[in-house]
């Protein structure tokens, strides 16, 4: 499916199920992610709603009605200092990988995390043998910014924990419209 047929808009609930899917095999097969145990669409719903009512973006990558994959922004941590950081997650259909849609995806996610006045992003991500997900974030700016090592037990080894970690916007070179 080439590229320019993905639309990239705002998650409505209606997509939940397909997303939920796309997790669940995430967590399933893959390693990006350290949860265990796949959630079901009540709590993807629940999730989404979370984020969505605080205001963090939510978008998934369609085309022809199909979700294809699907990101979101949320709050790193929730001390008050932290709230102009926020923490990426992109997942992608397995068998859509490698088509660029993660690229579409967290190109837009940055943008709608920019218009939010956000000033830092982050990812966290699962395995560091995660190799698509780590140059994905590269190619978007994101610079190395840590590991941490063994972080999680999954697939019966220890996984690393990557950071990366790109400005948004005005970054740290000047202070933010509503300092405390």
């Amino acid at each position: 499916m080439p590229l320019r047929q993905i639309l990239i808009r705002d998650a409505v609930p209606g997509n939940l199920a397909a997303i939920t899917m796309i997790y669940r095999h995430a967590v399933l097969h893959g390693t990006g992610t350290f949860e265990i145990d796949p959630p079901h669409e009540a709590e993807m719903e629940a999730r989404h709603a979370r984020l969505t009512e605080s205001g963090y973006p939510y978008l998934v990558a369609c085309a022809s009605n199909e979700v294809l994959g699907y990101a979101y922004a949320g709050p790193f941590r929730e001390r008050p200092a932290y709230r102009f950081l926020v923490e990426d997650s992109i997942y992608v259909r397995a068998d859509c990988q490698g088509r660029g849609i993660g690229s579409a995806l967290i190109g837009r996610l940055i943008a709608e995390c920019v218009a939010r006045g956000y000033r830092q992003m982050v990812a966290v991500i699962g395995d560091s043998e995660n190799v698509g997900s780590i140059r994905l974030h590269e190619k978007a700016g994101f610079a190395s910014a840590g590991l941490f090592r063994a972080a999680g037990w999954k697939a019966g080894r220890w996984l690393d924990a990557v950071l990366m970690q790109r400005a948004l916007g005005a970054g740290a070179s000047e202070p933010p419209e509503d300092p405390q």
